[in-house]
């Protein structure tokens, strides 16, 4: 874990974060929401947006931190196989919840969308936070198996 804070690797994982963030925000239109939300502001749950907010960003500190783990480990002619796959699901899943699942669009929904199934993360349970959740919990043991190598 000290290693990605040395000095060239917070680069790449500060660029990464970015990169994940920004591509996270124009994949879901968050940028199209974003002035709706200011001007419905009275309606919106602030709770839930912001839990929402706190685990996109969280996703993306995990992602860069996996990813630059992932290639400290190969650079080392570590296997990382496992590692490799729970991480590239956990950058997807993140990707298909989107930073606001309740507010925007995701990959699935519009992946669905093309064939003619409408869905929306909102129609779940506790409105696609969950599956923010449960992409935490797959990232977060992809990197605790990373820094056990």
């Amino acid at each position: 874990m000290k290693i990605l804070f040395k000095k060239p690797y917070i680069y790449f994982v500060f660029l990464i974060f970015l990169i994940y963030i920004i591509l996270n925000i124009f994949v879901s239109g968050f940028y199209n929401t974003l002035p709706l939300i200011l001007v419905y502001a009275k309606t919106v749950n602030w709770f839930k947006l912001g839990f929402s907010l706190f685990l996109t960003l969280i996703i993306g500190i995990l992602i860069a931190f996996n990813s630059v783990l992932i290639y400290i480990k190969y650079q080392e002619k570590k296997r990382c196989k496992e590692e490799i796959v729970l991480s590239s699901i956990g950058g997807f899943g993140g990707l298909i919840s989107g930073v606001c699942p309740l507010c925007i669009t995701g990959i699935v929904p519009l992946i669905l969308g093309l064939i003619g199934i409408s869905f929306s993360l909102a129609s779940l349970p506790f409105q696609g936070i969950e599956v923010q959740i449960l992409v935490v919990f797959v990232l977060t043991i992809s990197f605790f198996s990373l820094s056990k190598r």
